[in-house]
């Protein structure tokens, strides 16, 4: 396998081609090597734009997904996240590569130790992985980004209570087979602005109120 030729073309050819132009972020993907964060029977496939399978059943993100992710938020070094979902652990990675913390909040067993073990073995220490519901009200926190990586029918207001002003919330709202990216902004104490982003597809967000019946 030609790990960095895969690389190159899964960034010109998947990435920047899904307008995902911010030079920092597609030199972070060099940086923050994907494939490092998937079993050895994976790591091929890690450069495709496909939702591989994780050990819960679920799926992770696409490589477009995650890095427009990372360019619509803006993050700054001194911010602090809040990421819903651990998935492999990657999407965390790059958020912490932009940010000064990150906190992940996971609800399966299996995929808060897949995350940690993962991150802990590419030497990401800016992160923690909880095992913990998000969509619980009991969760409380303040935060400057806050991404929700699955799809949900409506983001829960006591996420929305957590960010900062000047905080940015990042979310696929909507109903399967199509979900809209929104990006919500605290413009104060008591403003939030909306605005949709893309459509696309992505798996339900683990704790959430199922979306549809619809299979991906």
């Amino acid at each position: 396998m030609n790990t960095e030729k895969n690389r190159f073309n899964m960034i010109e050819q998947q990435i920047r081609t899904w307008n995902v132009l911010d030079q920092d972020v597609l030199d972070m993907l060099i940086v923050v090597k994907r494939e490092d964060f998937f079993p050895a029977e994976q790591k091929s496939l890690a450069f495709f734009d496909t939702e591989l399978p994780l050990p819960d059943g679920s799926k992770a993100m696409t490589p477009k997904l995650e890095a427009r992710i990372l360019q619509e938020l803006h993050l700054k070094k001194p911010e602090t996240v809040l990421l819903v979902g651990a998935g492999t652990g990657y999407l965390a990675a790059l958020l912490a590569y932009k940010a000064r913390h990150v906190t992940v909040l996971e609800s399966l067993t299996v995929l808060r130790e897949l995350a940690a073990g993962n991150l802990s073995k590419n030497h990401v220490n800016n992160v923690d992985v909880v095992l913990a519901d998000a969509f619980s009200p009991k969760h409380t926190g303040s935060y400057d980004a806050i991404v929700i990586a699955g799809g949900i029918e409506q983001i829960p207001e006591h996420l929305q209570k957590q960010l900062n002003v000047g905080g940015r919330l990042l979310a696929f709202v909507g109903q399967l087979p199509t979900l809209t990216a929104q990006l919500l902004t605290r413009t104060s104490a008591t403003t939030i602005t909306t605005h949709n982003l893309f459509e696309t597809v992505v798996a339900p967000a683990a704790g959430a109120v199922s979306l549809s019946h619809f299979s991906l």
